[in-house]
């Protein structure tokens, strides 16, 4: 009995990680009344923060796709500007809880969970988003089209430093590429 607690305790560690991996950071709210159905297709990557696994990227979007049980299917897309070549990352996405709350975990890496939280969105429209990982180091500016209007750009960049995001570090992503493979 007494071998098997150090292994249930790194258990519950594990779980706590995991649990604490996907919550979005503290003092930030994702969006509700949210519409995961308006929400699909494809979003272009305006801006994002840096991290190793779009590091180098231009031309990044993202394609969202309901599956029949209610999870998403996540199609990630770049160019790799260092080896010239297309790379895609496709993973799924399931609601940390109710439905109508843009609090989502995503997972490319089979049983590892990252969150994906929409803290800002064009309610009307569907146009534009911000979206916030499990802390501050991920943040992603998205938009249905390439470009974004300035004032909707500068309205992003504002709240999102109003809640501790270093938006001085955000990477603007260029979309020039035409080509698809």
């Amino acid at each position: 009995m007494s071998s098997l607690r150090p292994a249930l305790l790194a258990l519950l560690f594990a779980l706590t990680l995991a649990a604490c991996a996907t919550a979005p950071p503290d003092g930030v709210r994702p969006v509700t009344s949210f519409d995961i159905n308006r929400y699909l297709g494809q979003w272009y990557e305006i801006a994002r923060l840096d991290h190793s696994f779009e590091r180098g990227m231009s031309d990044v979007n993202a394609t969202y796709q309901l599956q029949g049980d209610g999870s998403v299917k996540v199609i990630n897309r770049g160019y790799d500007t260092q080896r010239q070549a297309w790379k895609e990352a496709v993973g799924r996405a399931v609601f940390i809880g109710d439905s109508n709350t843009a609090s989502l975990k995503v997972s490319f890496f089979g049983p590892f969970y990252g969150g994906y939280h929409v803290i800002a969105l064009d309610q009307q429209n569907y146009r534009w988003s911000l979206v916030a990982g499990p802390d501050r180091d991920y943040l992603w500016i998205l938009a249905r089209d390439r470009t974004l209007p300035a004032e909707v750009r500068e309205q992003l960049l504002a709240q999102a430093q109003a809640l501790g995001f270093a938006t001085d570090k955000l990477i603007w992503v260029e979309h020039k590429r035409n080509d698809t493979n």
